[in-house]
């Protein structure tokens, strides 16, 4: 089975459609799924549209819930709720196509990766994306490369499927609700020695500014969370106690 999570935050506008393309990209190679929708504690009128899609479509499961926790928290509660072999999870806005999700499902399923992310430095990715965003990545890379020696380029893709095994194992373990959450995951799977694969993306961006909803604090705060997760894991050594 695979269980798809979709964190969504004030998402009102589109995330109705947005299921239902999903439920239509997952339909057309699988009749074994879930698409596990999370309101996540927005302001606006996405739980309602949330729980109007989940009532339109039994492939649907509406796990939303009225305080925001963050993406690490909306994620992490999808996959605590999952029924999948393996569970992905993919970006409510669908900057990146849910079709991409047949091809990274047949990859894991075809090699045996307990995780398969996309990545926007993957020769064959193509990419409509801010300059300034281009620059953070790579930096970023550059940064995770020396602090936590991981065998990805990127790890803020927001497309990823894990074996729910794995997924439900190191999910809990998580202390980041922030952005830096992906890359907390992908070092908790690598001290569990997890294959992974990267896969190509094609990105369209749709939000006018360059970083979209993500502002210089949240960046800043990227970046101290992320040496947080390099102190408690590589450091203090707490998150397997």
């Amino acid at each position: 089975m695979l269980s798809i999570v979709v964190p969504a935050y004030n998402e009102g506008e589109h995330i109705y459609d947005n299921l239902m393309t999903i439920d239509k990209a997952l339909k057309a190679f699988t009749s074994d799924y879930e698409i596990i929708a999370i309101n996540d504690g927005s302001s606006d009128n996405t739980g309602a549209e949330v729980a109007r899609a989940a009532a339109d479509n039994p492939f649907i499961k509406d796990f939303g819930y009225d305080v925001n926790r963050g993406k690490g928290g909306a994620v992490t509660w999808g996959a605590a709720n999952s029924k999948g072999d393996i569970v992905g999870f993919i970006d409510a806005d669908l900057d990146l196509s849910p079709d991409f999700i047949q091809m990274y499902f047949k990859e894991m399923k075809a090699t045996g990766a307990d995780i398969v992310i996309g990545s926007k430095m993957h020769k064959d990715s193509k990419l409509e994306y801010p300059f300034a965003r281009k620059v953070f990545s790579v930096c970023y890379y550059i940064m995770l490369k020396v602090l936590f020696d991981l065998k990805c380029h990127d790890t803020q893709t927001g497309l990823k499927l894990y074996k729910g095994s794995l997924i439900r194992e190191i999910a809990p373990l998580r202390k980041i609700d922030g952005y830096a959450f992906d890359i907390e995951l992908l070092a908790l799977a690598s001290k569990q020695k997890a294959k992974l694969i990267e896969m190509p993306v094609e990105l369209n961006f749709t939000r006018v500014q360059s970083f979209g909803r993500i502002k210089f604090k949240d960046v800043w705060k990227m970046f101290t969370d992320t040496w947080k997760i390099w102190w408690d894991l590589k450091v203090k050594k707490s998150y397997f106690k």
